[in-house]
C-alpha cells in the first residue's frame, strides 16, 4: 500500500473509522456521558491512524523481506486505550460507574484498527452488534429485576 496524495482509499478508511466513532458515541452523548461523540470519534480516527501508518510502514520498509512485525501497532494501540478506559471506570465502595463507557471506549478503537485495516464488513458487523446490544439490552433490562429490589412474584 503506497500513500500518495490524494490517497481515495486511506480517505475513505479515516471516514469510515471517524463515522463509525461518531455513530457509537451518540448513545454515550445523548446519555450524558462525558466520553460522546468528539471522543468515541477522535479515538476511532486515532486507532484507523495508527492502523493505516503501521500498513504503510511495513511496506515502505521492506515488507515481507523486512523483519518488522505490524501487528505491534495493536498491542501499541490496546495498551493506550486499556490506560485511558481504566481511567473512564470509577469505584465507590461496591459500586462500579461507568464500566459500559469504558468498554465503549474500548470498542471504539477496535472499530477503528478495523477501518484502518481496510476491513470494512467487521466494522459493519462490530458497529451493529454494538447498537444492538446498547438498544435492545437497554430496553430488556427495564424488566429485569434490580439486585436491590425484590423480584415482583405477581
Amino acid at each position: 500500500m503506497q500513500f500518495e496524495w490524494p490517497d481515495a482509499e486511506i480517505a475513505l478508511r479515516l471516514g469510515v473509522a471517524t463515522l463509525a466513532g461518531l455513530i457509537l458515541g451518540f448513545d454515550r452523548e445523548v446519555r450524558g456521558h462525558a466520553a460522546g461523540l468528539r471522543t468515541h470519534g477522535m479515538i476511532a480516527l486515532t486507532s484507523a491512524m495508527m492502523t493505516v501508518s503501521s500498513i504503510l510502514l511495513y511496506h515502505q520498509l521492506g515488507g515481507e523481506e523486512s523483519s518488522i512485525d505490524p501487528l505491534r501497532m495493536f498491542e501499541a494501540t490496546t495498551a493506550a486505550i486499556g490506560i485511558i478506559a481504566a481511567g473512564i471506570i470509577i469505584v465507590r465502595g461496591g459500586d462500579v460507574r461507568n464500566l459500559t463507557s469504558a468498554t465503549h471506549v474500548w470498542l471504539t478503537a477496535m472499530v477503528g484498527i478495523a477501518s484502518g485495516a481496510g476491513q470494512y464488513p467487521l466494522v459493519l458487523l462490530g458497529g451493529l452488534t454494538a447498537l444492538v446490544l446498547l438498544v435492545v439490552v437497554r430496553v430488556a433490562e427495564r424488566y429485569l429485576p434490580r439486585k436491590n429490589e425484590p423480584a415482583d412474584h405477581g
